[in-house]
């Protein structure tokens, strides 16, 4: 397990212990209409098609709630989903299931929405070099399970926070003086980081390239300005698009010829999939 999977199941945990506290409070008191002893069998239905994420995040509610609660799942991280079909089944207390019903379908229904609307933008341009990537337009307290989302879903990560690499805007350039200056600071300040410079003309990206940047980000450029930046200087540094992408703009940016797309709706735009669970008769 990588550092980043530990810090990722440590978040797990604790959205989990979060999730279950503000449902639950001090009991759930329709659970307590069921007898204590009795059990059930359920399953979980997909309404719709989707890419199925969260399978850590369910084990993780009944792990917390009831361990004896027994899972089966019937399809993978990632796989594909129909309309209909069964993602997972539960077997064991009525109260401990029901209780965590609505927990763990929470989880599952948001990261399968990202991590279907992930596909859908990677699938596009997956004939292409341009690599689609996500934002830090995240839910608070849950973006590394979104950007977990975004990865299963087949797109990339583009930086988790503010600590993992530079991007250098507006505000960081007229606060240092110059990107130049901005450029210089960041190798001193953290050698080795990826440095990214955010331009709004061909200009400033003459300047970034001049400063040692890494990637630059051209920002709500036009499609021959985006030619145009790759044909003078794609051989020297990486290039990423942005600024309101939407899945119909990915083919055009992508026969531009730069490296990147950053897509802010793949999560701060918040959906779910419709999920159902169903006590099933013996």
């Amino acid at each position: 397990m990588t550092s980043n999977d530990a810090q990722l199941q440590h978040q797990i945990t604790s959205q989990v212990s979060l999730a279950l506290a503000e449902d639950i409070g001090a009991g759930d008191i329709t659970a307590q209409l069921i007898p204590s002893d009795e059990t059930i069998k359920a399953n979980v239905i997909t309404r719709e098609d989707a890419v199925l994420c969260g399978r850590a995040w369910v084990e993780e509610v009944f792990n917390q709630l009831d361990s004896s609660v027994e899972i089966t799942w019937h399809a993978n991280e990632g796989d594909q989903l129909s309309a209909n079909q069964t993602i997972f089944s539960l077997s064991g207390n009525a109260r401990s299931i029901l209780t965590g019903e609505r927990c763990a379908l929470n989880f599952v229904q948001s990261l399968s929405y990202t991590a279907t609307i992930a596909r859908e933008y990677a699938s596009l341009v997956s004939e292409t070099k341009l690599t689609v990537l996500d934002t830090r337009k995240t839910i608070p307290g849950l973006r590394l399970a979104q950007k977990y989302a975004v990865a299963v879903g087949g797109a990339q990560n583009h930086r988790v926070g503010l600590y993992d690499a530079f991007l250098i805007k507006e505000n960081h350039i007229m606060a240092a003086g110059s990107i130049h200056n901005a450029v210089s600071q960041a190798q001193t300040i953290a050698p080795g980081k990826t440095i990214e410079v955010e331009t709004e003309s061909l200009d400033e990206v003459k300047q970034a390239v001049d400063a040692g940047a890494d990637i630059i980000m051209l920002d709500n450029f036009s499609l021959s300005m985006m030619e145009e930046a790759v044909e003078r200087y794609g051989d020297k540094v990486k290039f990423e698009a942005s600024g309101n992408m939407t899945k119909q703009d990915l083919l055009d940016v992508a026969n531009t010829g730069v490296d990147f797309v950053s897509v802010g709706a793949l999560t701060k735009h918040v959906h779910a999939i419709d999920l159902s669970l169903r006590v099933v008769k013996d």
